[in-house]
């Protein structure tokens, strides 16, 4: 079956959204498409539907946004390794969506050979089922220090035998030498693989780039397929990394409700946050470290996190405690979701070491509630409703540890009916464990109504596939499809 590779020469060089793009672009011609990542880092997961045992796994969300191009459930084969970054040196190992401990970094690039039977496995599950599978690797084949034992890019392209593009970010600059340099340090078997490269993220007259282009191609013999305009529509989509968020925030003017997230250390899953930034009526932001939360927000959100107990003490390092505290003191609303939820209660205890090193800390004490690091990770995809409007939410929960206490008997939501979260006796603090609790309209119509705010009332799924088909779009009238299709064994 036909298959393709898009690697690039960086990270964030836009290698998620042209797979995305490619999906969807394929699958409106009528193919059976799937999209594949071996190997992902990232604290942004997703959780796929249970299998034939009842059980769901959890991949990158880059591979949840892809299979939605593709129009096909998300499964664990998409994402077979998954690294979730738990502190600089240690990541959860998630393999064919399930935990499989904690390794350190060292150590992991000694073993990662060992999951390329698993990762190869993975692939030619989606290649029996489908007439084309995209492959996104990670980071930079050009970092050749990693090279011995990948299954990331380059180890897996030779592995499985699949043909190479190589990406270019033209926006951050120096394009011609991260190609022209990628072809310089690659070895001749994998500098083999590459058939051809594209340019990403253009703005301006493209014409202007011609002579560059022709200066790519006489320097490394791969063929031009084509150079993408910055795709503005990428912004509905969610992202991978959390670099993006260290960018300025966008403020409208005259926006009527303002809602605060604080960047944690090792935030995770913050594309719950995308149908806010969309809402006319809400002025939403990131909160970097070292920037007090602000004084005037109507909502501050505490996002999840990879790692509660460490981002927890690193909230308080940045003394956003208090300013949680003092907003609470002027009337303001607070939301917990998962780790953010843990936070909100009274203690929180690790005593395994689930996370790291074993031990307690005290919460941030805004709800009658402790939290328990311990159990089997808890990965479901969830629909119900708020308790206090009814208003109807889909999401999924991805997490480790259990919250009891008081504060529970006033459920913030109901899940089929059983009851979920808590709710402090004023109605002001809340938390609960479901990501993607904003997506569907209704839901959060709700809560901004609550603000004192109107919704746009559009379901952010619908965003999305609106957004991936005018992707696909702009791909088809810039990139030279017919030679991609030749390169991927279609023609």
């Amino acid at each position: 079956m036909a298959a393709l590779m898009i690697q690039g020469c960086g990270s964030d060089v836009g290698k998620s959204v042209l797979v995305a793009g490619l999906c969807r672009l394929f699958a409106n011609r009528g193919l059976t498409v799937r999209p594949f990542k071996p190997q992902n880092m990232s604290n942004n997961a997703a959780v796929t539907a249970p299998d034939a045992e009842g059980r769901s796994g959890e991949i990158g969300r880059a591979q949840a946004l892809q299979a939605l191009a593709c129009r096909t459930p998300p499964t664990v084969d998409m994402n077979p390794v998954l690294l979730k970054p738990q502190s600089d040196t240690g990541a959860q190992l998630v393999v064919r969506g399930r935990v499989e401990g904690v390794w350190q970094a060292a150590g992991y690039q000694d073993r990662k050979a060992a999951l390329l039977d698993v990762v190869l496995d993975s692939f030619h599950r989606l290649q029996a089922e489908a007439d084309l599978v995209i492959v996104e690797g990670a980071g930079s084949p050009a970092e050749t220090n990693l090279r011995a034992g990948d299954i990331a890019n380059m180890g897996f392209a030779r592995a499985a035998d699949v043909p190479v593009v190589l990406v270019g970010d033209i926006d951050r600059g120096h394009v011609i030498a991260a190609l022209v340099g990628a072809h310089a340090v690659l070895d001749e078997g994998d500098r083999g693989m590459i058939q051809g490269f594209l340019i990403n993220k253009f703005r301006g007259d493209p014409s202007l780039f011609n002579e560059g282009r022709a200066e790519i191609e006489r320097r490394t013999g791969w063929a031009d397929l084509g150079m993408a305009p910055w795709l503005a529509d990428a912004r509905s989509l969610p992202a991978e990394d959390a670099v993006v968020l260290d960018r300025a925030a966008e403020r409208g003017a005259g926006r009527r409700v303002r809602i605060a997230v604080p960047m944690l250390s090792r935030i995770a899953n913050f594309d719950d946050f995308d149908p806010l930034r969309h809402e006319p009526g809400v002025d939403f932001g990131f909160v970097p470290p070292g920037t007090a939360l602000p004084g005037d927000a109507d909502l501050i959100i505490l996002p999840g996190t990879k790692a509660t107990l460490a981002d927890l003490a690193f909230l308080r390092a940045q003394g956003w405690d208090v300013d949680i505290a003092a907003h609470v003191r002027r009337g303001g609303r607070v939301l917990g979701v998962c780790g953010g939820y843990q936070m909100l209660g009274r203690t929180i205890r690790d005593p395994d070491g689930v996370e790291g090193v074993a031990g307690s800390a005290p919460g941030l004490g805004l709800l009658d509630v402790e939290t328990v690091l311990a159990g089997e990770k808890t990965l479901r995809q969830t629909t119900g409703a708020l308790a206090a409007s009814d208003a109807a939410f889909a999401g999924y929960e991805i997490h480790i540890g259990q919250t009891d206490g008081p504060d529970t008997s006033r459920p913030f939501a109901r899940i089929e009916g059983r009851p979920h979260g808590a709710m402090s006796a004023d109605g002001r603090i809340a938390g609960l464990y479901v990501h993607g609790l904003f997506d569907q309209a209704e839901a959060r119509a709700a809560i901004l109504a609550d603000l004192g705010a109107s919704s746009d009332g559009v379901d952010q799924t619908e965003r999305i596939d609106r957004a991936l088909d005018r992707i696909a779009e702009v791909l088809e009238a810039h990139f030279d499809i017919p030679a991609v299709s030749r390169i991927a064994g279609l023609t």
